[in-house]
């Protein structure tokens, strides 16, 4: 259940924040929080992370549904008691669910926070990035374990 109110959280956040974004900003202005290091500029994704794969809308959409009939295949068959992982799948759903209503809605992917040295994201992209290393995490950790148990 932590998974569920995880993924929604994220979703809701990450949907509220680019609402905000583009009822406030116009698309490619940018507002400086800290000039020359961070600044909130409003861009339209239509790619993956870093622009590869440009206007494959229909093909996000199909990885995004797979991935998500995919966790909700194997989500059962997880061990339990493990918050990394349980915090974790939930990141990525409710990350992966955030830019594929974005997807489905524009054909693009609402992008604010601009670090000006890596390219823009937004918090459905957190969100992804710290679950999957949450997951990967709970993996090494296991297979350390089992290795210590068995060795």
């Amino acid at each position: 259940m932590l998974t569920f109110w995880v993924a929604m959280i994220v979703v809701l956040i990450d949907q509220l924040s680019k609402y905000y974004i583009q009822l406030h900003f116009t698309l490619g202005s940018s507002l400086p929080v800290v000039p020359g290091l961070f600044h909130i500029t409003y861009i339209l994704n239509p790619g993956a992370a870093f622009g590869i794969l440009e206007n494959q809308r229909v093909f996000f959409i199909i990885i995004a549904v797979v991935m998500l009939g995919t966790i909700v295949y194997i989500y059962p068959r997880l061990p339990k008691g493990l918050p990394f992982l349980t915090v974790g799948v939930g990141l990525l759903v409710g990350g992966t669910i955030g830019n594929v209503i974005d997807r489905v809605q524009t054909g693009h992917v609402v992008d604010f926070f601009d670090f000006r040295i890596w390219p823009v994201f937004n918090i459905a992209d957190i969100a992804i990035c710290i679950g999957v290393t949450a997951i990967i995490y709970t993996m090494l950790v296991m297979s350390y374990k089992e290795d210590e148990q068995s060795g």
